[in-house]
């Protein structure tokens, strides 16, 4: 599955890139998320609970950030297992920007799934990875944007690519 989208935040480039390195500020804003622990330089161990179509499981994992470009780019690297139901896999090429005033961020997401999550099939999965990503960045920047509570920003965009 590969997931291209752009995501307006109301905050400056360097509030951004200090947000997506907070432990706290992630483990709130990862939808079923029950822990996040670590940091941004030696990675993080995450238990998140979801429900993908009628598979219901618990996911342990770690995600490492690398190529970090302090400011403008990274790239996260994650794996999860989730017992019975499969295991998740993939990495997301995060760049981010000026915007007038606040910051454009796009990201580049690929993934992989297998076991039960597999047999679901490509359209599950691709609404599922599409509500993922929304939940995260409306919560994401309600944590960071003064006064803020919307479901995306100006000029927020989501799409799949083939």
């Amino acid at each position: 599955m590969q997931m291209e989208a752009s995501q307006y935040i109301d905050a400056s480039p360097a509030q951004v890139w200090a947000a997506l390195q907070d432990a706290h500020i992630l483990r709130d804003a990862v939808p079923g998320c029950e822990s996040l622990t670590g940091n941004a330089i030696d990675g993080f161990d995450a238990v998140v609970v979801q429900k993908v179509g009628p598979v219901r499981a618990r996911f342990t994992g770690s995600v490492v950030l690398s190529d970090r470009q302090e400011g403008t780019s990274m790239v996260l690297r994650g794996t999860g297992k989730g017992g019975i139901a499969g295991f998740a896999s993939g990495e997301a090429h995060i760049r981010f920007h000026q915007a007038g005033t606040g910051t454009m961020l796009h990201y580049q997401v690929t993934a992989r799934v297998g076991g039960k999550l597999a047999q679901l099939g490509a359209r599950i999965i691709d609404g599922f990875a599409r509500k993922m990503a929304e939940a995260f960045f409306a919560r994401f920047c309600a944590a960071i944007e003064p006064g803020i509570v919307s479901e995306s920003g100006p000029g927020a965009s989501v799409h799949n690519a083939a």
